[in-house]
């Protein structure tokens, strides 16, 4: 959400809005153009002629901008036609009023329908603003009825830019786990440092981007490419924040899977790119993780900035009001991305709730607009209403912490929110921790391996981390491009980063270690040929990849890293590599060398990093990591997915996510029978374990519906129709540990849904359970349980606009990974 200041100078209130793609309207108003400083402007004839047609949309137009100083020097510029994209997102109006429905919500909505009846027009204005304060974003104060600033804080992983708080691990890192009781528990963690520092409103999880874009600037932040696992994450991450009484906001709301081209180009004229997306994508892979996050009592969601089919996402009508407001029947508000909004009245009608971090185009406007009856009263009610209504969700009517939000330069006592969280944050970095490669008994090293070589700019670190005091490692300013981080890498960069009270290095953990057992180290953090030691029992080399908010990754290698690992490698024979990544990390050039034993996949582990490593370096854990996406042998291997869309010089770039459609990752790689590196759900244990005694039961209670489509008359509750989430199958299985070392398995169950090969669309196989099972002694089984529910056994339909259950045989396999798989049985729908 990197802030671009004083947007709001460079366009009208009614911006470059309203009529089709999901904008509101305008047609028959008359504009108040603000005047700009900029010195570039848009043709005037363009705009007269929209104003002039209520059928020809003005969502791409761009800007009027007229000079302030120099009015007499105006100069025309004739903006390409944008009638071709008109009617590509579908208008929905009106907007949906939240009333409670959802039975959490009914008491939060009647208390805020009795304070916003007691408000003035101006009082509910303010509520759907920002304004100045300590916080990334402030609502305003209503002093005479009691109301607070409500402070909006990042972010998914951190309480971003404070002293005396924890740096989690990154969203990607936490999904590697595959284990939802450390999701439940991180979110509870993370959840209690918002509430106790007295942050009302916490910006995240992350399921958007979702991780499309192999080369996507942020796609380290969310669960990965896989909907099942990203949504798992963000509903159990949701809940657990949300018990401890802070709003989580879940975001980007939707398609928002590159930093190229996200935004609109206020100096250029040019627009953000355009996701392109049919209906059944959109649903079964991009709205699919959200809709957790929903049914958990998703207090907030943020839109996104690029383009929904050619409408922006804090004014796509289709997107708000249609799936999320509708559809879903989400009953918290609507914030926008920070300087995310670009209309005044076409953002309104089309379901934004609140402005971040200033009044963008509202403010004043708003009002105005409100009495010409632009934008109705009851529109502007329904805004307030489910802010304060996610208020009084979470009791922060009552008795919440004073705010405890400061800059570097102001003096103030200590509030300590970190308890005992490193603890948690060292769990969860091991257990996030992925062993991809373990040759000739190299892992666990043990009291065996005494003389350790530790290599590469990733094992300290860095000199001079805190250029920017909000952003461990540094800001928009300086890491623009980076391909590596020069120190150990815990997180990624831009608002989803962290500020962590400390680093633990993977030196300062190897040689804690090393120190304790009586060995001895040898090391070099600069050179890319370090001296050899060929007595050396092993040579741990880290490498890392960069990745951060404000653009995408040029490549998933770096030569300089892969030619450190092959030097290391030339003259040790037990060489370990650590690849700490924000995503996908390609090994080809070092992964097949003999001299490479182990390579150790090691994510975004937060402020424990070294602890978490050491921890399965030396076998105090056993790893149970498993990667959450595919690593490919080469870039082609992914395909038209691999690259950001948007030429520097397009007008209206477009990216199609239906050329791909559902079949993202390594759905795509089975449809295409390309042979991965290491695939989905791939992570190696010290351990082995069998799988047997697969059973299923269908329709485990007399009363669920099995027909093919959710029940017609029953009301829409907060994350769709409520027959979605009944269980129609139980699976269960015995995992047994058939090795010398306790450890834990991740059982993973994926679906073949019916009549799969026929329309070329649907995945052969797609994950719909894990469990992470165990420790589990040498020689101990467990019973491991699945619940599939009716919308994991659906397809969205396009025609009915429904959830469908396809009638036929759904194949069920049951195994370690998405290609490993132990077990098979089927379910038949008649």
């Amino acid at each position: 959400m990197k802030c671009l200041e004083n947007i709001g100078r460079y366009a009208s209130f009614w911006g470059p809005n309203p009529r089709s793609a999901g904008g509101g309207s305008a047609v028959g108003k008359t504009p108040k153009w603000k005047l700009s400083t900029k010195k570039a402007a848009i043709s005037v004839l363009s705009a007269i002629q929209t104003l002039a047609n209520p059928h020809t949309s003005r969502n791409h137009q761009k800007p009027i901008l007229i000079e302030q100083e120099h009015r007499d020097e105006f100069v025309p510029y004739k903006a390409p036609s944008e009638l071709p994209f008109y009617g590509r997102s579908p208008p929905v109006y009106p907007a949906p009023t939240a009333n409670g429905t959802t039975p959490l919500w009914f008491h939060p909505h009647h208390l805020a329908s009795l304070l916003v009846s007691n408000l003035t027009l101006q009082e509910k204005l303010n509520l759907t603003i920002g304004h100045a304060g300590p916080c990334v974003g402030n609502t305003a104060p209503i002093p005479r009825l009691s109301i607070p600033s409500l402070c909006i804080a990042d972010g998914p992983a951190s309480l971003r830019g404070q002293e005396y708080v924890s740096a989690f691990p990154a969203g990607v890192h936490l999904a590697a786990t595959f284990d939802t009781d450390l999701m439940s528990l991180y979110g509870r963690a993370l959840g209690r440092e918002f509430h106790n520092r007295g942050v009302n409103i916490a910006l995240g999880p992350v399921a958007g981007p979702i991780g499309r874009i192999i080369k996507g600037g942020r796609s380290w932040e969310g669960g990965g490419p896989d909907p099942y696992l990203a949504g798992k994450l963000f509903g159990k991450v949701t809940r657990a924040m949300q018990e401890q009484g802070v709003v989580a906001v879940g975001k980007h709301w939707v398609g928002n899977e590159q930093e190229t081209r996200r935004r609109w180009d206020w100096d250029n004229g040019r627009h953000a790119v355009s996701t392109e997306v049919d209906d059944r994508t959109l649903h079964e892979v991009y709205v699919w993780p959200f809709m957790e996050g929903l049914k958990e009592g998703m207090g907030g969601v943020m839109c996104s900035y690029q383009r929904v089919n050619h409408s922006y996402g804090c004014q796509n009508s289709k997107l708000i009001n249609g799936v999320l407001k509708q559809e879903l029947g989400f009953e918290g508000f609507v914030v926008s991305d920070w300087d995310g909004q670009v209309s005044g009245v076409g953002s309104a009608n089309a379901g934004l709730d609140l402005v971040m971090p200033g009044k963008g185009f509202w403010g004043s406007s708003l009002g105005e607009a409100v009495r010409n009856g632009s934008v109705s009263e009851e529109r502007v009610d329904d805004m307030a209403r489910r802010v304060l209504a996610g208020w009084y969700l979470l009791g922060q009517d009552r008795g919440y912490p004073e705010r405890a939000i400061w800059g570097n330069l102001e003096r103030h006592g200590a509030v300590d929110v970190m308890e005992d969280h490193g603890g948690l944050i060292r769990e969860v970095g091991a257990a996030g921790t992925v062993v991809v490669k373990n040759e000739k008994g190299t892992l666990p090293l043990g009291r065996k391996r005494r003389f350790v070589c530790v290599f590469g700019y990733d094992a300290q670190v860095k000199a001079s981390p805190w250029t920017n005091r909000d952003r461990y490692g540094g800001g928009y300013e300086e890491n623009y491009g980076w391909e590596t981080f020069n120190g150990t890498l815990i997180t990624g960069g831009g608002s989803g980063s962290t500020t962590p009270p400390y680093v633990v290095s993977p030196f300062e953990a190897i040689q804690h270690r090393v120190r304790k057992e009586g060995g001895i180290l040898r090391w070099d953090f600069w050179s890319g040929n370090p001296t050899p030691y060929l007595n050396a029992d092993a040579c741990t080399v880290f490498i890392n990849s960069y990745a951060s908010e404000s653009f995408d990754r040029k490549n998933l290698t770096d030569k300089f890293s892969d030619d450190l690992v092959l030097n290391v490698a030339s003259w040790c024979s037990n060489t370990i590599v650590i690849v700490h990544s924000t995503g996908i990390r390609l090994v080809e050039a070092f992964i097949t060398h003999p001299n490479v034993t182990a390579v150790v996949m090691a994510g975004l582990p937060g402020q424990e990093s070294g602890n978490s490593l050491v921890d399965i370096l030396w076998g105090d854990v056993n790893p149970s990591g498993r990667l959450p996406y595919t690593i490919a042998k080469s870039e082609q291997d992914y395909g038209a997915v691999l690259d950001p869309a948007g030429a520097e010089d397009e007008d209206f770039p477009e990216d199609d996510f239906s050329r791909e459609g559902v079949l993202l990752d390594y759905r795509a790689f089975d449809r295409d029978g390309i042979t991965p590196r290491f695939e989905f759900g791939f992570g190696l244990s010290y351990t082995s374990f069998s799988y047997s005694s697969l059973h299923t039961t269908a329709k485990p209670r007399v009363d669920t519906n099995m027909g093919e489509w959710p029940e017609k008359n029953k009301e829409i509750v907060q994350g769709g129709h409520p027959d979605l989430w009944d269980v129609v199958a139980v699976m269960t299985c015995h995992i047994t540990n058939t090795g010398d070392l306790h450890g834990a398995e991740v059982a993973q169950l994926y679906l073949g849904v019916p009549n799969f090969e026929k329309d070329g669309k649907t995945p052969v196989r797609q994950l719909r359970g894990f469990k992470k099972v165990g420790p589990l002694a040498p020689g101990e089984t467990r019973q491991v349980i699945f619940e599939l529910t009716r919308r994991d056994l659906s397809v969205w339909d396009v025609v009915k606009q429904q959830w469908r259950m396809r009638r036929g045989e759904y194949k069920v396999q049951i195994g370690a990974s998405s290609r490993d798989l132990r077990l098979e049985t089927a379910i038949i729908l008649e």
